[in-house]
């Protein structure tokens, strides 16, 4: 079987100008795009590898329009994921893989989108990339922030760049940005939700910062100058349950207002949900190593689920197919900067 994987190094007719739901048709598929300039080593930037998410998709439109006519400060590669699932406003399709989980180091299955992740990293490891920028969005009501999965001086530089706020994450597996630590400074940026300017706007803006610089620092980030968090478990509602916000015929009635708990450091006691008549915990909580750690954070009081200890949730989500899909979100502690 042939690769997913369409390769070119001029910018296809017609691509600045198109909605990410045209791009299947125009593009033939997942597409990996080389743009000389001035410095060598290019800035990849990966974009739609959820097919919802297209912030990093119209920041790279942008990005190009400005620089129509003009040499790039810096070669660039595009990497331009799930046209297929964008087509339609999604994630991924039914029977899809998720293509932010089957990077090399993942733990899926081999599938015809396993193989394209390997390829593009190889394609990319030839060209020495400078560094590497995979753009996100979210559902949740979250700042601006960049992810990182190594605590490395150039690492966070880079990342501090995005936003003050960082995360550091070594689970889940199988995702781009840790797949290309191993080649260059390698991070995540979340710009919000979908659809907000400003959100582009942030997107376009560090690109080109990117695209400018002539090499980045390895010396200490200040500590004044970054929150770093570190993800201590990600947290699934099991498929056993049924769930809902404010809904109460359900077995997990979220609070209504879940999504606004993200990037606060919630004490022990915090109400999450209302329990209708379960004994065990509806939620499950796996840490790095991918131990069941639910009873860590959360016990079941007076019908009532609540923390029982100080963390930081991230991306809790009101959406309830990316909870399905994906997950309910995440679980934070904060996070000591390397030595200075």
């Amino acid at each position: 079987m042939g690769s997913l994987l369409r390769e070119c190094d001029e910018i296809p007719d017609g691509l600045l100008e198109a909605r990410p739901e045209d791009l299947a048709d125009l593009l033939g598929g997942p597409t990996l795009l080389h743009l000389s300039g001035r410095r060598e080593q290019p800035l990849f930037v990966s974009s739609l590898l959820h097919g919802n998410e297209t912030t990093g998709l119209l920041a790279v439109q942008d990005l190009l329009q400005q620089y129509q006519g003009k040499e790039l400060p810096r070669a660039l590669s595009i990497f331009i994921g799930n046209v297929e699932a964008a087509r339609d406003g999604l994630r991924r399709l039914a029977g899809q893989p998720d293509y932010n989980r089957v990077w090399p180091g993942t733990d899926y299955e081999d599938s015809p989108e396993k193989r394209m992740m390997a390829e593009v990293v190889e394609i990319m490891r030839q060209r020495r990339p400078f560094a590497s920028v995979d753009v996100h969005n979210n559902t949740g009501i979250n700042p601006h922030y960049a992810c990182i999965n190594r605590v490395d001086h150039q690492f966070m530089h880079l990342a501090s760049m995005f936003s003050r706020t960082l995360v550091y994450f070594i689970r889940p597996a199988g995702v781009q940005s840790m797949a290309f630590a191993e080649l260059c400074p390698s991070l995540t940026v979340e710009c919000g939700k979908v659809g907000q300017s400003a959100g582009e706007e942030h997107a376009r803006e560090f690109l080109d910062a990117c695209l400018h610089m002539s090499s980045i620092p390895d010396h200490p980030v200040a500590a004044h100058d970054v929150d770093l968090f570190h993800t201590v478990a990600i947290v699934h509602v099991p498929r056993a349950y049924s769930f809902g916000f404010g809904d109460s015929s359900v077995d997990v009635c979220f609070i209504d207002d879940l999504d606004h708990l993200n990037f606060r450091e919630l004490p022990p006691g915090t109400t999450l949900a209302h329990i209708d008549d379960i004994d065990e915990l509806p939620l499950e909580a796996v840490d790095e190593q991918g131990n069941e750690v639910s009873a860590r954070y959360f016990q079941i009081e007076d019908s009532m689920l609540r923390t029982t200890r100080s963390v930081m949730p991230s991306m809790f989500t009101l959406d309830e197919r990316v909870i399905r899909q994906d997950c309910l979100g995440y679980l934070m502690e904060r996070y000591p900067l390397p030595d200075q």
